[in-house]
This record gives C-alpha cells, structure tokens and sequence, in this order.
C-alpha cells in the first residue's frame, strides 16, 4: 500500500514531468471536471493525486494483460508523441502507429492485415534478391511501395490479431482511434488532457498530453509495468 511519502514523491515527479498542466477553462470537457484542481495563469491545473488513482488503475488493467500475454496497440501520431510511443511499444515488442491512423485498422481488420502480409512479401523478396528478375523502372515502384507500406502499416508487423487493449496518447486528437476500438470493445487506455471527452475512455490518465516529457514520463509507466507483469 503507498504511504503519504510514497505519493508525495510520485507527485514530484509527475510535477517534474509537467504532468499537472491542462488547458484554458474555455477548452475544458464537462467530463474532465473531477480532476481539475484549479487555476494558475489562465491554466487550468490537474489534480494529481487524481491522476495517482487513475493510473494505478491503468497499471493493475496492462499489468494483467502482460500476465496473458496480450497485444497493446500504442498509438500517438502527434508530433509530440511519436518518439516517446514508438521507443515505448519497441522496448516490449508491442504494434505501435505513429503517423496518420488508417481508418479501419481495428473495424476492418482482414484488409490491414492483407496490407501488412504485402509488406512482408515484398521485403521477403528484396532480402533474398527475387527483385532482379523486375526491370529497373519496376524496381523503383516496389521500392516506393515498400516505403509507403512501412509508413503506414510497418508498426503493426507484429500485430496478427486485434490487439486486447490500445494505449492512446491524446484521446481527442486520436478519436478515430478511440471510437474504432469503441465499436469493436477493444478497451481504451488514454493519457487525456482537459479538453478530451473521457466518458469513451475505459481507463483514462488525466494529465497533460502535449509536452513530451509529461508524454514520456506516462508512456514509460505503461511499458514499465507490462514488463514487471510479463517477467513476474
């Protein structure tokens, strides 16, 4: 059980990552209300001991999921989230997407991974030299093809089935994402600032989503506990 020690250092820490700041009240979801706990500089400020709560949550739910095994899908396309989330899903082996999401990635499932088996098929055939036999002009469209599947599918190599949970960095700008995972009940688990709807979220990580070190303080949580659970 934590202490009043335990909590004030996490606190700290997530101080330190500049967890705590939110957005102008203007921007404020109705549902982020709770962990609001006020106001400096026009900037709302997020409680953190709120925050404490919900990502032991989050944990405890991604701990159980590595004890079975299961896939999580990381997903941040913003600028400020791609390096934080692609090192994070890398570090366990998990499917990631760091640029635009492709509609249907979770509700039409069958035609990604049709996308994802070209990918290996034709990096399959560059590794063992079966591209010669194509002319140099064909080459080339392989090439530019080979490049463009790995942008946008090159993440989700690994993932050869719907993943039992997706990690989200910024549940509005990730909507598409969310509301994907929402139709088909894949469980949400969502680093949200003020201004995301969290009444779609399963498990949703009130704390600032727009500054890379508060994004890769929480990312690194989320990793760091599907490791413990997956080792332990």
């Amino acid at each position: 059980m934590s202490t009043t020690t335990d909590t004030q250092s996490v606190i700290e820490e997530m101080f330190e990552a500049g967890a705590h700041f939110g957005y102008s009240k203007s921007r404020r979801h109705p549902s982020m209300k709770p962990y609001i706990f006020g106001m400096k500089n026009n900037v709302e400020v997020i409680n953190l001991e709120e925050t404490i709560a919900a990502l032991a949550e989050a944990e405890a739910f991604v701990q159980s999921l590595a004890k079975e095994g299961k896939q999580i899908l990381f997903v941040g396309s913003k600028n400020e989230a791609r390096e934080a989330v692609e090192a994070g899903a890398l570090a366990i082996d998990m499917p990631y997407v760091t640029r635009r999401w492709i509609g249907g990635t979770l509700t039409n499932f069958s035609e990604i991974k049709r996308r994802i088996a070209r990918l290996e098929e034709l990096l399959s055939k560059k590794e063992k030299g079966e591209l010669a036999v194509y002319t140099k002009k064909e080459r080339l469209l392989i090439d530019r093809e080979i490049e463009d599947l790995k942008r946008h599918f090159g993440g989700l190599v690994s993932m050869r089935e719907k993943p039992a949970a997706l990690f989200v960095v910024d549940s509005k700008y990730e909507a598409i994402a969310v509301k994907e995972a929402n139709d088909t009940g894949i469980p949400v688990i969502s680093l949200s600032n003020t201004d995301c709807d969290i009444k779609t979220i399963d498990y949703p990580i009130p704390a600032n989503d727009a500054s890379r070190s508060s994004i890769t303080y929480f990312v690194n949580k989320i990793v760091d506990v599907y490791r413990s659970g997956r080792n332990g």
